[in-house]
């Protein structure tokens, strides 16, 4: 853990988290997916897959432009296949506990997976759905672009700058940066070191939540 000191001693009205590879591990299961997807589509797989983690499926396809190719159809396909196949996902180590330790109202899952995948992943990985989920139907534009995480903190009812967010890839972290939010990196999926301004965080098993007399919360070494 290299979590920036100014994290534990500040205090937050609600923290936000990022889904895949930052409360669960999705990361086998998509890839096959999407190696599928990219065969057959004439894709480079080595340096293609990369680029698939943290967008929208529909954002991902349409960077591609392949001729012919309707990115609305080939999402859905995505999809499906992905709510098919949740072989492997599970919980980043302590995720569901630290989870149920937040008060319900004041945290949030901002995530650019549909609703549905959402959920089914959430439910393989025995990960509590929250109060506020958003998903890519809720948003125009998905990350880097802040929408998602600045919707979360309006539907809590808490300015995105009492906020800290967990994030773990590039667009998620240029979308919380964006947004204007605290930030800490995750990297318990992380085959390779990040550098990175923000403060790290390798699980949950290390961190746990207080809660102050005035229903603020904070991050502390367990």
């Amino acid at each position: 853990m290299s979590a920036h000191p100014s994290i534990f001693d500040t205090t937050y009205r609600a923290f936000l988290f990022d889904m895949d590879g930052t409360i669960l591990t999705s990361i086998a299961a998509a890839e096959r997916v999407w190696t599928t997807w990219a065969v057959r589509h004439g894709v480079d797989v080595e340096r293609f897959l990369p680029t698939i983690h943290g967008a929208r499926a529909i954002d991902t396809i349409q960077r591609l432009g392949l001729p012919g190719v309707d990115a609305e159809a080939e999402a859905a396909w995505i999809t499906d296949a992905e709510i098919e196949d949740v072989d492997g996902v599970e919980e980043v180590a302590g995720a569901g506990r630290f989870l149920k330790s937040l008060p319900t109202h004041q945290w949030a899952i901002v995530t650019s997976a549909p609703r549905t995948l959402a959920l089914r992943r959430m439910a393989a990985a025995g990960i509590p759905e929250p109060d506020v989920l958003i998903t890519a139907e809720d948003v125009n534009l998905g990350k880097p672009d802040p929408a998602g995480y600045l919707l979360a903190a309006r539907r809590l009812g808490v300015p995105i700058g009492d906020c800290l967010v967990f994030e773990d890839a590039t667009v998620g972290i240029q979308a919380a940066e964006a947004a204007g939010a605290d930030l800490v990196i995750v990297t318990a999926t992380h085959e390779q070191p990040i550098e990175t301004v923000h403060g790290t965080l390798a699980g949950y098993e290390a961190v746990r939540v207080r809660v102050n007399a005035e229903s603020l919360i904070s991050l502390h070494p367990a």
